[in-house]
């Protein structure tokens, strides 16, 4: 059977069956495992995507529960810093008290030397001043009488006249 412009239905149909076994085996051992192929790898980045952003959030929350942590050790810290400070006011103010109580000790010993000193002078100048007067007393008693190395010069010149005028 003639087709017009030498056309063989039956090769064109051979043909066409040829291609749909083509088609219908490369889609069979080829387009099947690689959609297969895809899908499982987009499943897979999808999971990861998932986990990835699982994780994520899993970070956020635990730097949030830092942050959190850390205020609260940042308050601790603060708490500890006042309380360390007043520790140390307190300890400070003992130690000025103790040191106010040894200087209030040191002076009282100071005014207690500087007192039996003092009482000390006062009774050294009384006696010198007593000394004084009873000298002062001495001379003025014995001026009355005259000198003393004078008399015994005035007795010494006398005795060496009275020694002459015997002799001679």
């Amino acid at each position: 059977m003639q087709i017009p412009l030498n056309i063989d239905w039956q090769q064109i149909l051979l043909h066409l069956f040829n291609f749909t076994i083509l088609a219908g085996g490369l889609y069979l051992l080829l387009y099947r495992p690689v959609k297969n192929f895809i899908k499982k790898r987009e499943e897979h980045y999808q999971s990861l995507d998932q986990a990835a952003q699982k994780d994520r959030e899993e970070a956020r929350q635990m730097a949030e529960d830092y942050k959190a942590r850390l205020s609260e050790v940042d308050k601790e810290i603060a708490e500890k810093k006042r309380q360390a400070q007043k520790e140390m006011d307190q300890l400070r103010q003992q130690e000025l008290e103790q040191t106010r109580q040894q200087a209030d000790a040191l002076l009282a010993q100071a005014r207690s030397a500087t007192q039996q000193e003092h009482d000390a002078m006062v009774a050294k100048a009384s006696k010198e001043l007593t000394e004084m007067v009873v000298n002062a007393a001495e001379r003025i008693a014995l001026k009355s009488q005259g000198d003393p190395y004078g008399q015994f010069l005035d007795l010494v010149e006398g005795e060496e006249n009275h020694g002459q005028d015997e002799q001679g």
